[in-house]
């Protein structure tokens, strides 16, 4: 076996390996457990008081509980809005950067694990030489799209850009950039859930955003399907 090919089949055994050991801890670590069963259940309110109560290592439940998106989706929201009522937005918005960028990399790792033959089996061959093409001529664009529009599911443009070999600076840039103005909205609406009313200048702020996300999503969307074509 030449060095080329260990080094494929070691980064594919890690990047499993990986996936496999945050399951295992979020189903034996009690504190992981408990957060994820939250966090299903929407329960937004026991995960804040569970997260106050763990003190610093409450953060790092968080970030291990972003990673485990990866293989248990839930709706990414939760976790920014309890960031910003547990930590505030200024240490909230870093945090959760960091750890949706984690979890990005992870399914970025997992598709470039898999490889192209295998996304295509997964997600059928016309769409995935589709997605080539159209990454190959819109460039940076439609990472950015895949970040910004909450159309798009995190971890299905994570693994798609892993299997197409998107180059990994360009993948974790735009995952940063493209999912700033979602994350600073979420978590500053987090950080005031406490005191929130309908008539807080924030929230509607926050909802203006998000609508404003799925109304330019449809152009959007089809001025990527022109560049596939």
């Amino acid at each position: 076996m030449d060095g080329g090919r260990s080094r494929r089949w070691a980064f594919a055994l890690g990047s499993v390996g990986v996936t496999a050991l945050l399951l295992v801890l979020a189903l034996q670590v009690p504190a992981l457990h408990d957060a994820l069963g939250h966090i299903l259940d929407g329960d937004t309110s026991a995960l804040r008081e569970q997260l106050r109560d763990l003190g610093v290592w409450g953060a790092l439940v968080l970030f291990v509980l972003v990673l485990v998106h990866t293989v248990v989706p839930y709706p990414a929201e939760l976790a920014l809005a309890v960031a910003g009522y547990v930590y505030g937005f200024w240490v909230g918005v870093p945090l959760m950067l960091v750890s949706w960028l984690g979890t990005g990399l992870l399914g970025y790792a997992l598709g470039r694990s898999v490889g192209f033959p295998a996304a295509r089996r997964l997600f059928g061959t016309e769409r995935m030489v589709r997605m080539e093409s159209l990454l190959n001529r819109a460039g940076a664009f439609p990472l950015l799209a895949s970040r910004l529009l909450p159309v798009v599911p995190f971890t299905l443009a994570s693994v798609v850009a892993g299997a197409l070999h998107v180059p990994v600076v360009r993948f974790a840039w735009t995952t940063v950039v493209g999912y700033i103005p979602l994350t600073c909205a979420v978590v500053l609406l987090g950080g005031r859930l406490e005191h929130l009313s309908l008539g807080d200048p924030v929230l509607w702020g926050v909802v203006a955003l998000i609508l404003g996300l799925l109304v330019v999503a449809r152009p959007v969307l089809r001025r990527l399907e022109g560049h596939a074509t």
